[in-house]
């Protein structure tokens, strides 16, 4: 039988695990991913484990994106975007749009010295992953900015500041597509203060935070907060923002980060302002027992935050049982940011002829199987779809490769 091509959209969690197993049982894999690294947001992920492994997942995104930039069968293509596509009798050819790739990777020894030496923070991006080569990346504004020292800091003379972009067409007979999600801006709640307080920060921000400095610290001096609030439902279930959707995530999320930062540091006190607990999981009934003697619950949803003295924040809540407003200090807050459909869904819609659904995500067609579309060989996996979890994308990334190796006709 002639070899089989697919191509896979997205290098996240659902993208990378798709491409694995169709890989593993002999179709050659395209997999496309418009940044610099593998991983998607998961990658940035912390381990939350305990005196034992809570399930957070993180590691296993970490080996899989080892697997997947060992295996000769998946052809990476980073930076690169789809520009167009057409059909011909099953075929589907896409026109990539690649690059331009300032660092040659065959030069690339991953010293870290154009990273080390950048005249700014951002000028050099860095994977979250040893597993990513080349392990840092560059902007084209950033080569534009400081392109005198891009041009002599590479002791391998790897980066090239004058690279251009490439085109390329690819030739497949199903694709995978696993885009994501994007996550809640916080700023579109202005009560919380986002940018303007240093000491609120994001889910997201918490765990560059941890990996930056080994724990969890203030941003605005560096130490380690004594008392802590996590806000959870923050861009979900908002009426006012029209984002009905539960994000599924958050609360596993929160809580896993929490017993973490919690098992460091026992002293640290820590409070969760919710509106309902998600549960998520056969385990979670007795994981979230375990976190109530952990944590104080308040089942109501923060207001406003004010300023405090040392950069303190002071919390507005009402109170619904006792019908009034309370006030409380901590020295840190953590903003559980929800998952939104990522922008580019509209255009991924039209580019492929397949549908939206009323929230913005790819719409299923079928109930019971969450990875079909409205289009034949076109098949979804992970957040590009909805809300879901690390093992919930892997599980529907490895139903979507079952689905394409049927569609192909490949024995499994």
């Amino acid at each position: 039988m002639e070899a089989k091509h697919v191509m896979i959209m997205g290098a996240g969690i659902a993208g990378m695990t798709a491409a694995r197993d169709l890989a593993g049982l002999g179709v050659n894999v395209h997999l496309i991913e418009k940044s610099g690294f593998m991983g998607g947001y998961a990658i940035s992920y912390t381990c939350k484990a305990t005196t034992e492994c809570l399930q957070c997942g993180a590691c296993a995104v970490e080996r899989v994106l080892k697997e997947v930039s060992e295996t000769p069968e998946i052809k990476v293509h980073l930076s690169t975007t789809v520009e167009a596509v057409s059909h011909d009798n099953n075929r589907i050819s896409a026109q990539l749009k690649k690059g331009p790739f300032f660092i040659d990777p065959q030069k690339c020894t991953n010293c870290g010295r154009c990273y080390e030496k950048a005249p700014e923070k951002t000028a050099v991006l860095r994977s979250y992953s040893k597993n990513n080569h080349p392990l840092y990346a560059l902007t084209a504004e950033s080569i534009e900015n400081h392109r005198d020292f891009f041009a002599s800091v590479c002791p391998e003379e790897a980066i090239q500041p004058n690279a251009g972009v490439t085109s390329e067409t690819l030739e497949a007979d199903a694709i995978v597509i696993a885009t994501g999600f994007e996550p809640f801006d916080p700023n579109k709640k202005p009560t919380y203060r986002y940018c303007d307080y240093p000491n609120v920060i994001s889910g997201l921000d918490m765990e560059r935070i941890k990996r930056d400095h080994g724990a969890l610290v203030r941003p605005s001096d560096g130490k380690p907060p004594e008392k802590i609030a996590f806000i959870q439902c923050v861009g979900s279930r908002d009426e006012r923002l029209g984002n009905l959707w539960c994000s599924r995530v958050c609360c596993p999320y929160a809580l896993r980060s929490a017993q973490s930062v919690k098992n460091k540091s026992p002293e640290m006190d820590i409070t969760i302002f919710y509106m309902d607990i998600q549960n998520t999981g056969k385990n979670f009934p007795v994981f979230y027992q375990a976190c109530k003697s952990d944590f104080r619950f308040v089942r109501s949803i923060p207001v406003d935050i004010f300023p405090e003295p040392d950069d303190r924040l002071r919390l507005r809540v009402l109170d619904e049982t006792a019908g009034e407003t309370l006030m409380e200090t901590f020295d840190l807050v953590v903003l559980s940011i929800g998952i939104m459909p990522n922008p580019e869904n509209p255009a991924i819609s039209e580019l492929f002829g397949i549908e939206l659904d009323a929230d913005g995500f790819l719409a299923k067609t079928d109930a019971l199987n969450q990875t079909l579309t409205s289009h034949n060989g076109i098949f979804l996996a992970g957040t590009v779809s909805g809300p879901n979890t690390i093992a919930g994308s892997m599980a529907q990334a490895g139903q979507a490769a079952g689905e394409v190796l049927k569609y192909l006709g490949v024995t499994q």
